[in-house]
């Protein structure tokens, strides 16, 4: 909208801030009496949200606006360091809807909210700038826009509504939408409706519907994420009618509302009644409620039960109640923790931590979140670290009836925070009187004091490990050979570290045989320290399977973790794939299927049960799986990259290319794994000219090293050039490529050369069955 200069009002003495409209922008006497009227009744708004307009004027055909100088940086600037904390999306949220409010109760509309034009003070105080001065500006020209969405005076492309972009009447209504959409980008660091054109983001707006929120950070609450969607509703009169109203829901979010009672009838009123009219009301209504058991009235009354009998089990994630977001790896460790001391009891069903993070700071209540688990009882609780000591409180709720049935509080000095948690463990055990074998109690009574320093750091390594990216992974690495540095004999660190490793070198990072030898190595010397830890037998087994081919010790790991730790639904998700690959498809699905219960809320888990039914030869259910997962969530890459797998094997090679190129899009257009699978496809359907330019290009990422051996073999079968596709799979071969592991699995990449001799050689050679 042009250029701002700080200056000083000499008649007012007072600091300024002066727009210099660029040239044209009012480019007739009309355009500019438009503006003018715009920025007088500005003027007259005082709201402590609002930059206020002090003047407008022109000189030398240069228009110019003096407004109210706000120091401070915009959030625009903000968004670079990445998502808000939801506490202070909420804080934004709430001052933004109360400027709007203000304005559009003076017939003021924006037309141009985004975050450029909204002001954070380091008071914290937000201000609405350039308000309702968008509507005296030249219309936009949407079909002039080719590469970004900043679409000139009148507005910008991807904060607004569907009404505006098919030049429909706009209201107050407008401004809720793109307030939604700033919303979304502070939660999530990114835009809900984007692209790299103009017609793209304009489709994107009109027909798409991005993910909730919370789906793609699973630690904003449900309730915020609700609030947001209501705001990005495309009818308007399905969105919020007021700025107020939005408001109050922010409020609500902010400060949860306590539990109100009735207040008592006025002492002295006299009823015609008799007086025993009242009491056989009473009587009636106690045998009513009771009966019906409204809010578990039967305990109140009658007395408790006892517990009832539970079989399975979510801990939600603990809250961190010491005011610093610094400290959120605590909570999350501790949360982490907990899942893995009860997943080891053979006769309780734990939910796995991906699931339940999910529920992050949610407003959904727990009735609801036991049905989407499936489970018996929630355990919540918090977390406060004062000083060196660390407290935990926690309460067992049924999960039907929402009863409270147990709660505690624990303390403890740090250095014996893992002492702290088994003795949580072991409680929530005897409550809800789960049987213990001797082996179960053991491993409830181990812990023993730590080194403060080493612990946070290993916490701090977890933390980061499940972001799941390679920046995580690396700073997880730091933090566990910190903790290692100080405490060489501290298992758990290792464990870590094995974990890490691995993960970079199934990803093709390090380079791969570099990371996946620091795996290993990691793995052998934490099972050293404590052969009782299943993560490291974890890692061991997917090292032999993926990098090594060694079956057998890879079988013989997955079994010694999963006895260690029946409930781990990492290790239930990775043998699944084992047997897979060795061609014992029944107890392959049997085992993916175990992993989806135990973390059902999991995409990838879900996804990969989709995969498994596909190489087994059941298309109807692989389908039916994979439509599951992306009805959790279509945005999710991976699933339509089944999908399209699932369509390829059923003989529809349209539709499967289809679903390749919306997964690359979804991707990024940067997975190359994906890029492999399309190029597939093409290569299927003869489209060998496509085919060729995707090899072509997945051979230039070989030489720079991020695309493995295998991904050139995989695209010469499928162009049937047989010799130079098993020539690339010595390569594969001799570069230990983590693909190969599924070479013998039917109906997939590896299909065009399972009848070529050399094929059966090489799964000789690997240890697998021809």
């Amino acid at each position: 909208m042009g250029v701002v200069y700080r200056a000083h009002d000499e008649r007012l003495e007072r600091a300024v801030a002066i727009k210099v409209l660029p040239p044209g922008t009012l480019s007739d006497g009309g355009s500019r009496k438009r503006f003018r009227q715009e920025a007088l009744a500005l003027s007259r708004l005082n709201h402590p949200n609002i930059a206020t307009v002090h003047d407008f004027d022109t000189q030398d055909d240069i228009d110019f606006l003096v407004t109210e100088l706000v120091p401070g940086k915009t959030l625009h600037e903000k968004l670079g360091a990445g998502p808000f904390p939801e506490k202070q999306v909420v804080q934004i949220g709430e001052q933004m809807f109360e400027g709007l409010e203000a304005a559009h109760h003076a017939g003021v509309i924006h037309r141009d909210l985004k975050p450029g034009n909204l002001m954070l003070t380091s008071e914290g105080r937000l201000k609405i700038l350039d308000f309702g001065l968008a509507k005296g500006m030249d219309p936009i020209d949407a079909d002039a826009i080719t590469t970004t969405a900043e679409v000139g005076p009148a507005g910008t492309l991807a904060y607004m509504p569907p009404e505006q972009l098919k030049g429909e009447q706009v209201d107050a209504r407008a401004d809720i939408w793109s307030a939604g959409v700033v919303l979304y980008e502070l939660a999530t660091g990114r835009r809900p409706f984007d692209g790299k054109t103009a017609t793209a983001i304009t489709d994107a707006i009109l027909h798409a519907s991005p993910p909730s929120v919370d789906t793609v950070v699973p630690a904003i609450s449900r309730g915020l994420a609700e609030i947001i969607s209501k705001c990005l509703e495309k009818e308007p009169e399905n969105r919020y009618q007021s700025a107020k109203e939005a408001a109050i829901d922010l409020r609500r979010v902010a400060r949860p509302s306590s539990v109100t009672t009735v207040p008592a009838l006025a002492q002295g009123r006299r009823n015609w009644r008799p007086l025993w009219a009242p009491a056989v009301v009473a009587v009636a209504l106690i045998v009513a409620v009771a009966s019906w058991n409204i809010g578990a009235v039967r305990k109140k009354l009658f007395g408790k039960p006892g517990v009832p009998h539970i079989e399975s089990i979510a801990v939600l994630p603990l809250a961190n109640l010491s005011g610093d977001p610094q400290q959120e790896y605590l909570a999350d460790g501790m949360t982490e923790a907990l899942i893995t001391d009860l997943s080891q009891i053979r006769a309780l069903k734990v939910i796995s931590r991906t699931s339940v993070m999910q529920y992050k700071k949610t407003s959904k209540r727990l009735p609801e979140i036991a049905r989407e688990l499936g489970v018996d009882a929630i355990m919540e609780g918090s977390v406060l670290r004062e000083g060196e000591h660390v407290r935990v409180s926690v309460e067992l709720i049924d999960g039907a009836t929402d009863e409270h049935l147990w709660a505690k509080e624990y303390e403890n000095e740090y250095r014996s925070i893992l002492v702290l948690q088994n003795e949580v463990a072991r409680a929530v055990t005897q409550q809800i009187k789960v049987r213990l074998t001797p082996q179960e109690q053991a491993v409830l009574t181990a812990a023993h004091a730590v080194d403060p320093e080493v612990h946070e750091n290993y916490l701090k390594g977890r933390y980061y490990f499940n972001e799941r990216s390679d920046e995580g992974l690396n700073k997880s690495i730091a933090y566990f050979q910190q903790a290692i540095t100080r405490d060489p004999n501290y298992a758990l660190a290792y464990c870590g570290l094995a974990d890490a490793y691995a993960l970079l070198g199934f990803r093709g990072h390090f380079p791969s045989k570099d990371a996946f030898s620091r795996a290993k190595a990691a793995a052998l010397k934490a099972v050293e320290l404590d052969d009782t830890l299943a993560d490291a037998h974890v890692s061991l087994a997917f090292i032999a399977e993926t990098h090594e081919w060694d079956w057998a010790t890879a079988e013989r790991e997955y079994k010694r973790a999963l006895e260690l730790n029946p409930g781990d639904a990492r290790a239930h998700h990775w043998y699944a794939g084992y047997l897979m690959y060795v061609g014992r498809y029944d107890e392959g699905i049997a085992e993916a299927k175990r992993a989806r219960d135990l973390d059902p809320l999991s995409l990838p888990v879900n996804n990969a049960l989709a995969g498994r039914l596909l190489v087994a030869g059941r298309v109807d259910e692989a389908l039916k799986q994979v439509q599951k997962t992306l009805e959790m969530n279509p945005y999710f890459a991976p699933a339509h990259q089944t999908l399209g797998w699932v369509y390829l094997n059923s003989g529809k090679h349209e539709e499967a290319i289809q679903e390749f190129e919306k997964a690359l899009q979804l991707s990024g257009k940067q997975d190359t794994d994906i890029m492999l699978d399309l190029g597939f496809a093409d290569a299927a359907v003869g489209n060998r000219e496509e085919a060729r330019r995707i090899l072509a290009k997945l051979k230039k990422l070989h030489q720079q090293g991020t695309v493995p051996a295998g991904s050139i073999a995989i695209m010469y079968g499928a162009l049937g050039e047989l010799n130079e596709a098993f020539a690339w799979l010595e390569k594969a071969y001799e570069e230990r490529d983590p693909q190969l592991t599924y070479i013998r699995v039917p109906g997939r990449r590896y299909e065009p050369l399972r009848h070529d001799p050399r094929y059966r050689e090489l799964l000789l050679r690997m240890g697998l069955p021809g």
